[in-house]
């Protein structure tokens, strides 16, 4: 019986001091010898310009540029398409996350689908990198200490242009709004500064996603006699809406058609034609600096002579400072990457010394702009004119408004 209980407690010990030992080797090296990223968006539906395959092409060149290794490990991608369904997104992170040895997400899914997966993630403790998604909520009252926004998002980018329109006395608007999470909260999120500011919103339609005949909607717009109509939502919608709203004359009737939140892609797709004049507010524009157009230069041989637009370009600067976190923090143990991400200044082509504040938001400066017409216009993608740069204390929201507990603990 003393011979049994010996070997039993030795036995014990044995397993107790092996499964610390992997413990270990997991928290101070490599999980699987390999660093795995996964990239989740719309690879084909309405929103594919906005991220899409061009995303998978910016973080090859993020791993590129780290010489495909961090700290003598093989960095691998998987990619998948959300088809902007939660369910098919939800699957596809658990089966990565819980099967596949997934460390990483960076997703510009759907705000209904990334608000689901940010759960997971948090749950999982593995970082989660928005960089196409806008809901404000993902770092507001959903935030997570395992999530980062690299973009933009529905607070963010209407505030200067609401306040540059206001100023020129444009101040009664009406929306047409996509209807999901991220269209109902970019005009939740626009009507406070609209009405902050002195305006009056007139009225509000929702359509259906993936829409292409919006002439009812834009008869509503039309007769409501708003000076300004925006638009809450977002690719191939947008480009649609836009083009309708032409043949409909509402810009020659003198009302002013705003875009909450515009890619580069869709104003090359739409064109100057239509877009000449309009006014917004981007994260990122190639043309700005020499290291912009060097990486846009980069970025065009590797996908289709195209120009990278913001999420793109994010994209490259999440995965770029992913991989710097792990190297320096010697893990792919989510919570010391996290750590490390939040620790180091973001320093790349687009960004310089740019802090992570602890919701997750990426604290970077935006830019309002205008978008030239075709005579302006001297070169391929030469659209847009800076004309403010907008402090990043200026443009995302600030601690004393935020209702994530992260910035309440501090």
């Amino acid at each position: 019986m003393v011979i049994s209980t010996k070997r039993t407690a030795y036995a014990a010990f044995l397993a107790a001091t092996t499964m610390f030992a992997a413990l270990t080797a997991h928290a101070d090296g490599i999980s699987g010898d390999v660093i795995k990223i996964g990239i989740m968006n719309d690879q084909s539906g309405p929103y594919a310009d906005n991220a899409g395959p061009g995303a998978v092409a910016a973080a090859r060149l993020a791993i590129e540029d780290a010489g495909g290794t961090v700290n003598g490990k093989k960095i691998e991608i998987v990619v998948a398409d959300d088809q902007n369904k939660p369910d098919v997104g939800v699957a596809a992170a658990l089966k990565w996350v819980d099967e596949e040895g997934v460390d990483a997400i960076f997703g510009g899914s759907a705000s209904s689908i990334a608000l689901a997966i940010q759960d997971i993630m948090k749950e999982r403790k593995k970082p989660y990198m928005l960089v196409a998604t806008a809901a404000s909520a993902l770092t507001d009252s959903a935030c997570s200490p395992m999530a980062t926004q690299w973009v933009q998002d529905t607070y963010a980018l209407p505030k200067a242009t609401v306040k540059s329109l206001l100023g020129q006395g444009l101040d009664t608007w009406y929306f047409l709004t996509v209807d999901y999470t991220f269209g109902k909260a970019w005009q939740a999120d626009t009507t406070k500064f609209i009405e902050q500011g002195g305006g009056k919103v007139l009225g509000s339609v929702l359509h259906p996603l993936n829409s292409t005949d919006f002439s009812s909607y834009l008869l509503q717009a039309q007769a409501s006699g708003a000076k300004v109509v925006a638009f809450a939502n977002s690719g191939s919608d947008f480009a649609n809406a836009m083009k309708q709203a032409q043949e409909f004359g509402l810009s020659e009737g003198g009302q002013k058609l705003a875009p909450l939140g515009l890619f580069i892609n869709q104003t090359h797709g739409i064109g100057l034609q239509i877009l000449q004049n309009v006014r917004l507010t981007t994260p990122f524009y190639w043309d700005r600096t020499d290291e912009t157009r060097a990486f846009a230069k980069r970025f065009q041989a590797v996908y289709n002579d195209r120009i990278p637009n913001e999420a793109q370009a994010a994209t490259y600067s999440a995965v770029n400072h992913y991989l710097k976190a792990i190297a320096a923090a010697g893990t792919d143990e989510g919570v010391a990457v996290m750590a490390k991400m939040k620790e180091t200044p973001v320093n790349d082509f687009e960004m310089k010394d740019v802090k992570i504040r602890a919701d997750g938001q990426v604290m970077r400066p935006l830019y309002a702009v205008r978008i030239k017409s075709p005579d302006e216009s001297k070169y391929p993608y030469d659209y847009y004119e800076i004309t403010e740069t907008v402090a990043a204390e200026d443009a995302w929201r600030p601690v004393s408004e935020s209702s994530c507990d992260l910035l309440k603990s501090q």
